[in-house]
């Protein structure tokens, strides 16, 4: 029994050592990457607990060995933009995030997982966003966990779904909600200005809010107003709120999505190079995709929004309400992201991919042209997509094809762009699998490396690697993280740089990458060789501690 172990052990590219030794962990011989963007070396990595403690030529044993020639070795991958929050308490083992070599997942964009006070009353066992960091931590999870305080549950505890414009006086409550989510850990104030309450605040209320993260050394990280025909003016936006509150910027997977200014990607990136020239820190992510994950419900104009989802259903309900949606749809509101022109009006530019009730089970995985066509093609098309929020309460998940490659190149290399996936840690069988996600939640950091790394040769692997490491950690001032060096923590992920590659798909998107071979979070191997060992050694990653 014990030669079958040891043998299965040596198949699995690793064995144990007997007698004594120097080290939990050693990773014998890959090409060591260092996250920096420094030229690979080919070396060891000697690991004792939670730390790295010997880079190179690593003399002794380690109670466990694994060989990693053919590998690169690198840090472990840094999900700049996630939505896992709430998936990770139903299964932190994180299967489509740790299998794409992911360690440390950022969570927050708007909606965080705290404050809830006020006009926001708590749906969880807290209040505060460091209540779900010890849930985190007391649930057991796979990855580490780092979070943003969200502008969206810091308006609503004050405002709650009201359009009213807030006081000065309910500004400082909002002063003080931010304050102590930084206190609890929080790395900075996250936005999403495109829909509300992100709409709703202006760019001086913004501004006041980040004057309390400067406070406490953290970032500014904005869902920007307008990606489309607004977009030149919201990252200007951005820029001047960075630089107004003296923190550093970082806008969310920065695109060009209305085919109105495709191909002026060049432009936004002069804007933010302008303000780097005079000293604003302002940088970017992105997820290398050409399309993006929406509801269907953001086609419906923001006025109608105003007072929550139900609101906005009784007056889907209203023939009249209705006609003055189809106007403002239709011909656009000034300073609104409007999906549906952003795509041309192009229904079959628009994929289901949320889970949906009995009656419309049927339609996921489809184009809206198919649901139209199917539902009733003699129909106003607008009278049906409000006829099936209708029925699906409100939301219905949606993939718009609404940017270009070339634009999302130039963006993916720039220097100071880094990934995110903007996607949720799912698994192929179980509770998580469901709906139909966009595939950036199974294979984004394996694409980058398969796609534009080998295939495109768009960045270097030493360039790629930074991006998904070195550059995200600075941004949240992650100390000792995303980077291979004695001290660091031990997040660790190798692959086989020629055949890492992304599988999911946008119609089968539960397939898990190929090429991640083992990924080491915290010192403890959770990815051995395409195996989940049921590690769960992930840490709540929390600002300034």
């Amino acid at each position: 029994m014990r030669l079958t172990l040891l043998g299965a052990l040596v198949l699995a590219g690793c064995h144990e050592v007997q007698g004594p030794v120097e080290y939990d962990l050693v990773v014998r011989g890959g090409t060591v990457i260092d996250g920096t963007g420094a030229p690979g070396i080919r070396g060891d990595v000697a690991i004792h607990g939670d730390r790295i403690v010997a880079i190179g030529a690593v003399p002794g044993r380690g109670r466990r060995e694994i060989d990693a020639r053919g590998l690169a070795v690198a840090p472990g991958f840094i999900d700049m933009h996630s939505h896992s929050d709430l998936l990770l308490l139903e299964d932190g083992r994180a299967q489509s995030k740790i299998r794409q070599g992911v360690t440390t997942e950022v969570l927050g964009e708007d909606s965080s997982e705290g404050p809830f006070k006020g006009r926001l009353k708590p749906a969880r066992d807290w209040t505060r966003l460091g209540g779900y960091f010890d849930a985190v931590e007391k649930s057991g999870v796979s990855v580490n966990v780092a979070s943003y305080v969200g502008q969206g549950n810091v308006w609503r505890c004050v405002m709650g779904d009201s359009f009213d414009r807030p006081t000065p006086e309910q500004i400082l409550q909002m002063r003080a909600l931010v304050a102590e989510a930084m206190e609890d850990g929080a790395c900075g104030l996250s936005t999403m200005l495109a829909s509300p309450p992100g709409l709703l605040a202006t760019t001086d209320d913004l501004v006041e809010l980040c004057h309390e993260v400067h406070l406490y050394g953290g970032i500014y990280s904005s869902h920007i107003r307008n990606e489309g025909t607004g977009v030149f003016e919201a990252v200007r936006e951005a820029i001047e709120i960075g630089e107004r509150a003296v923190v550093p910027v970082d806008i969310i997977h920065l695109k060009i999505a209305d085919q109105k200014y495709w191909g002026r990607m060049k432009e936004i990136v002069a804007l933010i190079e302008d303000a780097r020239k005079r000293g604003v820190r302002v940088q970017s992510n992105i997820y290398p995709y050409t399309r993006g994950n929406n509801n269907l419900a953001s086609i419906v104009p923001p006025w109608a929004h105003e007072g929550g989802t139900g609101k906005m259903l009784v007056r889907l309900a209203d023939p009249a309400e209705r006609e003055k949606m189809k106007k403002d749809i239709r011909s656009g509101i000034p300073g609104w992201y409007n999906h549906y022109t952003a795509v041309g009006g192009d229904w079959s530019r628009m994929l289901v991919n949320g889970v949906l009730s009995p009656k419309n089970k049927a339609f996921e995985g489809m184009t809206m042209d198919r649901v139209i066509a199917a539902r009733n093609p003699a129909a106003d098309a607008l009278d049906i997509l409000f006829d099936f929020l209708q029925e699906e309460r409100g939301s219905v998940p949606t993939i718009y094809a609404h940017h270009t490659e070339e634009d999302m190149n130039l963006a993916l290399s720039q220097p100071w762009c880094s990934i995110g996936s903007d996607g949720l840690a799912h698994a192929t069988e179980g509770p998580l699998r469901r709906g139909t996600p966009h595939p950036r939640s199974f294979g984004t950091f394996p694409r980058v490396l398969g796609v534009y790394v080998r295939e495109k040769k768009l960045l270097t692997l030493e360039d790629a690697v930074r991006k998904m490491t070195s550059l995200s950690a600075e941004k949240i001032g992650l100390a000792d993280r995303g980077v291979l060096r004695v001290g660091a923590f031990a997040d660790v992920t190798l692959f086989d740089p020629a055949r890492v590659i992304d599988r999911a798909t946008y119609l089968d998107p539960f397939q898990y990458p190929e090429g991640i071979e083992v990924v080491i979070v915290n010192g403890e191997v959770v990815i051995d060789h395409g195996t989940h060992t049921g590690a769960r050694p992930g840490r709540a990653l929390r600002h300034g501690r």
